[in-house]
């Protein structure tokens, strides 16, 4: 029968299975107010190091420039300034960010600011053990004297582990902040790194700029002379071949050869065609007008003469006309200008008109000369196609030499033009960055962060403290709730017994003055407090034990966790309520209940086996406290105590008591250190194994119970002893409300009669 079950104030363990998911919250909760107190203390512990490092770490200021790299390039074009929209792509931008950490821009800073003469660069490059000695103000020996180059890396590693540049989202400005011990010198330090990247930009355009016009120079002088070889080359070969070029790029000999074409045609023209020609044209010559104003001859005579000389007259009479119109529409007829042109267009008409009239006197020499003309054309034709044959094939080369000599002409002319450009970039360089927001000394320090640090060792502090807290209980061992005694040993915890304080008593000349309060306050108590209610059930579970057990073992897995103190108290405890109580002290080699009881010299078990004494000679009847005692000799401790225990005459006399007695309660040796409770095992009814609270580990009882099969089969429960009721309720937070329950329903502890 499972006492627990009726009893679920020492059987929290049979709730806990019904309200598994509410317990793991219980338990939480129960976790925190065990360990509130190690976790406040670690808690206070790293709050007292985050304040320690706030009052030894100095103040430091961050001050912050802004730069943007502007989209627009402004260049020097035409004798002008113009501005050129480029787009920058994101690594060009964290291009230029990690430029303005390099080492060049942060030796220039140095130089300009002077930085590797201050002591707050120079001496940072100690370690932690001269900052110690120097927080201290002791010696740390003799110094290292550093040369130049060592302290500039010094400075350098310094500068740049407190510089930070940033860019500022998508956009194009970059943020450069810097932390110094000076709100000052954090300023001064960020808007210089501005200025020396932007001096940077600056010196690499022109230095680019430099070295490009140079190598244009050397380049521009080369190709000049290429270019002059090249057309030397093409005028020799025209001079060695004899080729003339016209003004429209044909050959001499082609033009001659369309010319005598013409010629030719007109020389096979008959007399009459000839003689038709000259009456038109006299006829037209005829209707001259005699005015300066008048118009130039039709268009239809003047085509049909075929001269490219009236033809371009006419084509310049007819400019000159629409140039005089637009102008005199625009400034006035009586402008300068009109006026000239006026005048070149009336000596235009002259001309025309004087051209046709000698058209006119050739055409009357034509007819008379144009078989001899034609004759001699012909000749003239042949000789001139044989010449341009020759000439044709000199003149692919001409042109291979002259493609040439224009392509080296070009190049030169491309170079020179680049090199112009260079020089004036020279005298205005340009750069793509800009300060949009100079650094300005901060009014704040931006570490530490008192806030922050704090809030932050809470944290932490917290976090640790709930971990160690929880390690701490993880490598617990001991026994400290009823739910972990039951779960471990398979059986209901009986009772609960406090600590109890160490008081005067006269029981006993051999007791302990720490045995004796226990004892007496046990078998003391009043009948309505908290420990007889305990007693109480472990009187109940030996009641309705199923086999009606009447010999109860009282063991322990190692000695001093009070089992004989426990078996002494209940045994008076049960006596004084009316039970025939037989308490025996089978600890034979450590009879401490017998020497606490004040019965040392007095015959006991080992007599019995020894001896042959009888019980009736042996027991001795404890008027104090109505319970009757065997005591265990204390004169001679036997090293084969197992052997007495299970001998007949023991077990002869247990069988003749259990007729004679309702309660036989006998005192065990411990478990592990000795084999006695194993060897006499099958004699005892029932166990009852007393645990010391907070100091036995799961692993003793553990073996203690596996140490004997019939031991943990018989297992009645066990007793908590030695509990701290307050460090208990911590570890059972569901106990506060029931603790309270005996208090409620006895609030004034009154006895039964006063309550009738």
């Amino acid at each position: 029968m499972n006492v627990a079950g009726q009893f679920p104030r020492y059987a929290p363990a049979a709730e806990s299975d019904v309200h598994a998911g509410t317990l793991s919250l219980l338990q939480a909760r129960d976790f925190l107010i065990r360990q509130w107190r190690f976790i406040a203390l670690v808690t206070g512990l790293v709050l007292i190091i985050g304040l320690a490092y706030l009052a030894v770490t100095p103040s430091r200021y961050t001050a912050q420039a802004d730069m943007i790299i502007d989209t627009k390039r402004v260049t020097w074009s035409q004798s002008e300034l113009a501005t050129e929209n480029r787009s920058v792509e994101d690594p060009a931008v964290e291009s230029e960010i990690e430029t303005t950490k390099s080492e060049k821009v942060a030796l220039n800073v140095i130089r300009r600011l002077r930085l590797n003469e201050d002591a707050e660069f120079v001496g940072a490059g100690q370690g932690l053990k001269q900052r110690i000695f120097a927080v201290l103000k002791l010696s740390s020996g003799p110094t290292v004297e550093r040369s130049d180059e060592e302290i500039m890396r010094g400075v350098l590693a310094t500068l740049k582990a407190n510089l930070r540049v940033t860019r500022v989202g998508r956009s194009y400005i970059e943020q450069i902040a810097y932390t110094s011990l000076s709100r000052e010198k954090a300023a001064q330090i960020a808007n210089a790194f501005a200025d020396a990247y932007i001096e940077d930009q600056l010196q690499a355009k022109f230095e680019a700029t430099r070295r490009a016009s140079i190598w244009l120079e050397q380049r521009i002088g080369e190709l000049r002379q290429q270019a002059s070889d090249a057309y030397k080359e093409v005028q020799d070969f025209k001079s060695k071949n004899s080729i003339i070029i016209g003004v429209e790029g044909k050959l001499a000999s082609e033009v001659e050869l369309d010319q005598l074409g013409v010629a030719l045609a007109k020389a096979r023209a008959d007399t009459s065609q000839a003689r038709a020609k000259l009456d038109r044209i006299t006829r037209v010559i005829e209707q001259r007008p005699y005015k300066e104003d008048s118009a130039i001859p039709d268009p239809v005579v003047t085509d049909a003469l075929s001269n490219p000389v009236i033809t371009k007259l006419r084509q310049q009479f007819l400019d000159d006309q629409n140039k005089e119109s637009e102008w005199s529409s625009r400034y006035g007829p009586d402008h300068q200008a009109a006026r000239n042109l006026r005048a070149q267009m009336a000596a235009s008409r002259r001309a025309i008109w004087d051209e046709i009239s000698r058209i006119a006197e050739s055409y009357k020499s034509e007819l008379q000369i144009a078989k001899t003309q034609e004759e001699s054309i012909d000749r003239r034709m042949l000789e001139v196609f044989q010449q341009s044959g020759a000439t044709r094939q000199s003149q692919v080369r001409l042109r291979e030499l002259e493609t040439a000599a224009n392509t080296y002409r070009g190049i030169y002319e491309t170079f020179l033009s680049r090199f112009t450009q260079s020089v004036q970039q020279q005298s205005f360089p340009s750069t793509e960055a800009r300060v949009v927001t100079a650094a300005s000394p901060p009014s704040l320090p931006s570490s530490p962060k008192i806030g922050l640090t704090l809030a932050l060792a809470a944290v932490c502090g917290l976090g640790l403290g709930v971990v160690l807290a929880f390690a701490r209980e993880q490598m617990n061992r001991q026994i400290h709730t009823r739910a972990q005694l039951e779960q471990l040993v398979g059986s209901s915890c009986l009772a609960v017994l406090p600590t109890l304080a160490a008081k005067a008593s006269t029981v006993g000349k051999g007791w302990k003055r720490k045995d004796v309060a226990a004892f007496q306050q046990i078998s003391e108590i009043e009948p309505f407090s908290e420990t007889a209610e305990a007693l109480r059930y472990i009187k109940v579970a030996i009641d309705l034990h199923p086999a009606g057990g009447k010999v109860i073992g009282i063991v322990s897995a190692l000695p001093g966790e009070g089992k004989t103190t426990v078996a002494a108290g209940f045994a008076a405890f049960v006596a004084r309520s009316g039970g025939r109580t037989l308490l025996i002290d089978a600890d034979l080699r450590n009879p401490t209940m017998t020497n606490n009881l004040g019965y040392a010299d007095t015959p006991g078990l080992l007599d019995m086996v020894a001896n042959k004494a009888t019980f009736d000679e042996l027991v001795v009847t404890d008027t104090k406290h109505k319970f009757d005692f065997l005591p265990s000799s204390t004169r001679i401790r036997p090293s084969n105590s197992s052997d007495i225990l299970t001998s007949p005459a023991v077990k002869q006399m247990l069988k003749a008591a259990r007729s004679s007695y309702d309660y036989i309660l006998v005192d065990l040796p411990p478990i592990l250190p000795l084999v006695d409770v194993k060897a006499a095992a099958l004699l005892f009814d029932a166990f009852v194994l007393v645990v010391e609270w907070g100091s036995t580990s799961t692993d003793e009882i553990r073996k203690a119970v596996a140490t004997s099969p019939v031991l943990s089969e018989r297992l009645l429960g066990t007793v908590l002893n030695k509990a701290d009721a307050a460090v208990m309720r911590r570890f059972e937070g569901y106990s506060d409300r029931l603790h309270s329950y005996y208090g409620n329903y006895y609030p004034d502890k009154k006895t039964p009669a006063e309550l009738v």
